[in-house]
């Protein structure tokens, strides 16, 4: 006789360890959300809803500094995103699709280690890593540290969709008269454009954000958002500040809303 599944939802304290968790997680960032409207320069003290501090992020005194760590940001995450995700999907190919060879549990191990590996230490390793080199820090050195950062984490999706093509799509395509490319670029790559596509919008959202690695090892006068935000904080807490976080936490919103809609539409497909 089939059992019947298990419903978590009716275990005693669900509910309330659900609550308690989302509360944990969210309800600072609705309390930034609702002050970056306060018309108040005060943080705590609220006075009307105003876009007064949205407006000074834009046209404020220190609007060409977030300004410039802004581009900054788009620049190295585009670039990481991009250059992650190509070799991402290399690596997919070659793990999933060449078959057993030698080192391949290794090679998946080395691709997923910086989840694993605490980021402050993949910080002070990239770091001294540099400095071994005597490579000069910069924006080049945050794009190389990022790149290597990202590749695990555009990885995932492309691998999972890779690992749900049937490799009979190809051989069908090569008993065609295809060749490996031909069956590379107009069956299979097609097929993965989804988890392609869900695998750079992760790994631009983890560039965009990430702080530790890039306070870590940006040159000196070299800001991106997320360091600047940083750095004007240690000053004191502005509203503003509060608008900018705001402003960065709605990019990432649409950005993980939109990779979540296209794997939906992939697994409906």
């Amino acid at each position: 006789m089939a059992t019947r599944p298990y419903d978590l939802r009716r275990y005693p304290g669900f509910l309330g360890i659900t609550i308690l968790c989302l509360v944990i997680l969210y309800a600072p960032l609705l309390v930034v959300t609702i002050y970056s409207f306060n018309s108040s320069p005060s943080i705590t003290n609220w006075e009307e809803f105003s876009f007064r501090w949205y407006v000074d992020v834009f046209t404020g005194p220190e609007s060409d500094k977030f300004k410039q760590a802004a581009w900054n940001s788009l620049i190295i995450a585009i670039i990481a995103a991009t250059t992650a995700t190509t070799i991402a999907t290399l690596a997919a190919t070659a793990v999933l699709r060449a078959g057993r060879f030698r080192l391949r549990t290794l090679s998946i191990g080395l691709i997923s280690l910086p989840l694993m590996v605490p980021e402050i230490v993949t910080a002070v390793a990239t770091l001294i890593f540099f400095n071994a080199i005597a490579f000069e820090r910069g924006l080049m050195t945050i794009l190389l540290a990022h790149i290597a950062f990202c590749i695990p984490f555009a990885y995932m999706p492309i691998s999972a969709r890779m690992q749900g093509i049937e490799a009979t799509y190809e051989q069908a395509a090569q008993d065609l008269y295809a060749t490996r490319r031909q069956a590379f670029t107009r069956i299979l790559l097609p097929l993965m454009m989804p988890g392609i596509v869900s695998g750079f919008i992760l790994a631009f959202i983890i560039s965009l954000d990430d702080f530790i690695i890039t306070n870590f090892v940006k040159g000196a006068g070299v800001e991106t958002l997320p360091t600047a935000i940083f750095g004007a904080v240690k000053q004191g807490i502005k509203p503003n500040i509060m608008a900018i976080s705001t402003l960065l936490l709605a990019v990432s919103i649409v950005m993980v809303t939109l990779s979540w809609i296209i794997g939906r539409k992939d697994k409906t497909s």
